[in-house]
């Protein structure tokens, strides 16, 4: 096993991998910008090296610098985390180069996987369901249109080269497609550097379903269940949980047999998910391959009892697969909520500021992963999100009333949180009981119900401070009461008259 290992990354994800390398008996060495030099994850780790750049951003982008600090601090391995560089093949290939070893899949892998178009093809040849749509990247408006006539509308577009949301449009009449088409290169050309765009047809109402699997250096390949990341707000997932409400254990051995089918045809080795799209009839189509770490694992690890980040280590440093498909167990519910530094009442803009005060939940069946505390500065360099809050329970509803009760005790002053929003969702009739899929928030959710919680939490606000005000009034105002005696004195007094 590793003796030190460096993180390539920041906030939640840092202090998550640092937790589970320290309880293997791992060193662990943090790399930090100027701007984080005060974060909880700079402070929790055993090492910690200052980067420099124009941005901060550039700063975690560094492979050069991160792999001189790497050999430097005498690093064995380096966990790239999520995000930044973690799905990045020049950087998985740059540690290999260097002699250190990357905790993650081959670069190879990773540009297999990375390219949505090439995953197509990759997949259709290993057997493994895909949307109708393109396999080759497209630039041309006049292919565009043939294609997407051909496929029928609604249909939507995609960024070759990227995910995340980003280069995504979606078009339901052959008028709208060329601007559409046009905006979508626009926006992945900025976001990845390729205009390139593949058409699929468009999946109305699907769920969102993704497979988590386990593949050792061996050949041997696993899978965890999957995870339902149905509610999402512009392609970005909010709420996770595992199991799934719709997925009987049939449709789940399907999925996961399909899910190691596509990770064994790109020869993928560590933790990885591949994520599918659902549709009413219980289709379910491939849609990409995170070749990394996901937000979302902790739901995976609360209802199979196995830490993934310990599991990536242990395959990483050259052991066997601990378990056997038949040994991995499913029980009870989990959900996690993503808390992000954003004012759900302002459209979910990105909020930033110091915490000024925090409180975070804390009793059974509650987790929280978060790499703030109170007095972080939260910078508009990174993304929004502070950290993620997990309930587990006996099953799905019990879940959901944990997680409600737990966000009504999640305090944080200084910055705007999507806590009021998470609220909502988990009161809404539709996904307490399970009636929802990718268009809920769009479609479902009833926004006028957050502005009357705001209302409420408004006026409680104000009665507080009137309250406030009043009694700060009253002591001011001077109380006239007569001087007292003691009963001593009295004493002495009646005395002194009798003598």
């Amino acid at each position: 096993m590793f003796k030190k290992i460096l993180i390539a990354n920041r906030g939640e994800i840092a202090v998550r991998v640092m937790r589970s390398a320290r309880e293997m008996g791992i060193e662990n060495i943090a790399i930090f910008h100027e701007v984080d030099k005060e974060m909880p994850f700079v402070h929790y780790a055993d090492y910690a090296y200052k980067l420099t750049a124009a941005t901060p951003k550039q700063a975690y982008l560094d492979i050069a610098q991160i792999i001189d600090v790497a050999i430097k601090s005498g690093a064995e391995a380096i966990h790239p985390g999520y995000g930044f560089l973690s799905e990045r093949a020049e950087f998985s290939r740059a540690c290999r180069d260097a002699g250190i070893k990357f905790i993650g899949p081959y670069p190879e892998s990773i540009e297999m996987m990375g390219s949505k178009t090439k995953a197509r093809e990759l997949m259709a040849k290993a057997g493994v369901p895909i949307v109708p749509g393109t396999k080759e990247k497209i630039t041309d408006t006049d292919l565009a249109i043939q294609i997407a006539n051909n496929l029928g509308y609604p249909v939507i577009l995609k960024a070759a080269a990227g995910g995340g949301g980003k280069g995504m449009r979606k078009v339901y009449e052959s008028s709208d497609l060329i601007p559409n088409f046009e905006a979508a290169q626009r926006e992945a050309l900025k976001s990845f550097g390729d205009d390139a765009i593949y058409i699929e047809k468009f999946i109305e109402n699907p769920k969102h379903i993704e497979i988590q699997i386990l593949a050792d250096e061996f050949g041997y390949y696993i899978h965890l269940g999957e995870r339902d990341c149905s509610i999402q707000r512009r392609h970005q997932k909010l709420i996770e949980e595992a199991p799934s409400s719709v997925l009987d254990a049939d449709i789940r051995e399907k999925m996961g047999e399909v899910a190691i089918a596509a990770a064994k045809a790109c020869n993928y080795v560590n933790a990885g998910t591949i994520e599918f799209l659902f549709d009413k009839d219980k289709n379910f189509y491939f849609l990409e391959m995170n070749t990394r770490l996901q937000v979302e694992h902790p739901v995976t690890e609360m209802v199979t009892g196995i830490n993934l980040v310990k599991q990536q280590l242990k395959i990483a440093a050259g052991e066997e697969l601990a378990f056997k498909q038949e040994d991995i167990q499913w029980r009870g519910h989990a959900i996690e909520c993503r808390i992000n530094a954003e004012d759900p009442f302002n459209d979910f803009m990105p909020d930033t500021g110091k915490i000024t005060y925090l409180r975070q939940p804390a009793g059974y069946g509650v987790r929280v992963d978060s790499g703030i505390e109170t007095g972080s500065e939260i910078s508009p360099h990174f993304d929004s999100m502070l950290g993620k809050m997990i309930t587990v329970g006996t099953d799905r509803l019990e879940a959901i009333n944990r997680m409600e009760m737990a966000l009504r005790n999640f305090r944080i002053k200084g910055v705007k949180t999507v806590i009021p929003f998470l609220l909502t969702v988990m009161r809404h009739p539709e996904f307490r009981y399970g009636h929802f899929d990718t268009g809920f928030i769009e479609h479902s959710f009833d926004f006028e119900s957050l502005e009357k919680m705001k209302a409420e939490n408004e006026e409680i606000i104000a009665a507080i401070a009137a309250f406030g005000y009043r009694m700060t009034q009253k002591n001011r105002t001077p109380i006239k009461t007569k001087p007292q005696v003691s009963k001593w004195k009295e004493k002495q007094l009646l005395l002194r008259r009798l003598i």
